[in-house]
């Protein structure tokens, strides 16, 4: 009976650690970032794996790749499965590629166990989940879900002014297949945490109800540029000071909102960048987050509010610029449902959760029935080389996984 089905978990991990050997990271991480030849790699040895696991392998206009099993009705919507494989610069094993190979064993465990579902089953992997080397981030799923424009998604740059579309085709992942939705049974994606809670809490299934909201922005502020010495501190049009009293600001907005109230400066640039001269520009990252859709516009409000009458105060001008919204998602009841069901079946302990991360399901959620998977992660560290997860938490977590999509693929 299916109910005894269970997953090779030396297998996943084996799975794993090959794939992390490409892009590997002298301190044990994963550098392995959308569009480069690291990618080409991890996206080459995927589909070997899943052709010689007899699934068809077909790849989009935007570079998602698609591994389908068939199933008993060819014409039924499929159940799909998947994440990501690009990292972050100095990023972990887990991140993403636990989600696209835990999918892979599904399959694995069926084609072993000669089991045969109504509904076809997919494993997808999406491309640039991460935004490290192009940002956004997730745009694979955005324009797949049609909340992107996949021409702009092309022209997008990177640091060294390489275009998406360009490095798209030159790893030879444009494909064919229109990036769009179709009739989609139930997606599933199976992710560490990427936080401490499951840990703490000696917890191994995380029964994920939704993803909280983020706001993504670009904080501009314009001074003077002056020479270091010479100009007294009273007159000067600094840009760093009326960064630093927004900055803390936002912690106070995040800290108002506790527990769930989220503010991260993930990157600065002062312009002209000269050691001896106040910037003429400075240019900071600004992230907000919360589940409640609410509390995030009050955040946002107070904000740009902080923004205006800081930079008015120390005569600077200050710019907000919204570059990502990422709303607040529901995931579907059913889909939430397969998954609580297979844990207690399984006898998993777990808890009911909403993602602190945006993941690809959030895009997938708007056009397909969705939820997702969590298992805990060492310390809750993730987007770093110390990133670590236990083989018992993987196994476990997959075993949810392909229980809940035979349950939602046989319906």
């Amino acid at each position: 009976m299916t109910k005894d089905i269970r997953i090779n978990g030396q297998r996943l991990w084996d799975s794993l650690m090959e794939m992390a050997q490409i892009g590997a990271t002298e301190r044990g991480g994963c550098n392995r970032q959308a569009l480069t030849d690291e990618d080409k790699q991890g996206r080459d040895l995927f589909a070997n794996w899943c052709r010689d696991a007899g699934c068809t392998v077909s790849v989009d206009e935007m570079g998602n790749m698609f591994a389908r099993r068939p199933g008993r009705n060819t014409d039924a919507p499929p159940v799909i499965t998947g994440s990501h494989l690009d990292t972050q610069p100095t990023g972990g094993k887990f991140d993403g590629v636990y989600g696209v190979l835990a999918g892979l064993e599904v399959l694995r465990t069926l084609n072993e166990t000669g089991v045969e579902t109504e509904a076809p089953l997919e494993v997808v992997v999406w491309t640039n989940e991460e935004g490290a080397r192009f940002a956004p981030a997730m745009v694979g799923s955005g324009v797949w879900a049609g909340e992107m424009r996949r021409d702009e998604v092309y022209a997008i740059e990177d640091k060294s002014g390489k275009r998406f579309g360009e490095e798209l085709e030159r790893i030879g992942y444009r494909g064919d297949l229109p990036a769009q939705p179709r009739p989609i049974r139930a997606a599933f994606e199976a992710h560490i945490e990427q936080g401490p809670i499951l840990e703490a809490e000696a917890l191994q299934i995380g029964i994920l109800t939704g993803v909280q909201g983020a706001r993504w922005y670009d904080l501009t502020i314009e001074g003077q540029p002056v020479h270091a010495g010479p100009t007294p501190m009273e007159v000067r049009q600094d840009p760093f000071m009326g960064a630093l009293p927004i900055l803390d600001y936002c912690y106070e907005v995040a800290a108002k909102y506790a527990p769930w109230g989220r503010a991260t400066f993930g990157d600065i640039k002062a312009e002209p960048g000269s050691r001896n001269t106040v910037p003429e520009r400075l240019i900071v990252n600004v992230d907000l987050r919360h589940p409640d859709p609410t509390v995030l516009d009050e955040m946002d409000r107070l904000f740009r509010a902080f923004v205006a009458e800081t930079c008015e105060a120390k005569n600077l001008q200050g710019r907000v610029e919204e570059l990502w919204h990422m709303p607040v998602t529901e995931f579907d009841p059913e889909c939430v449902d397969a998954v609580r069901n297979a844990t207690a079946e399984l006898g998993y302990s777990s808890m009911g959760m909403v993602s602190g991360a945006g993941h690809d399901a959030l895009y997938v959620a708007k056009v397909a029935p969705t939820s997702m998977i969590f298992v805990p992660c060492k310390d809750g560290v993730s987007h770093n080389e110390a990133e670590d997860a236990k083989p018992e938490d993987l196994e476990a977590g997959c075993n949810v996984l392909l229980h809940a999509m035979l349950r939602m693929a046989n319906a």
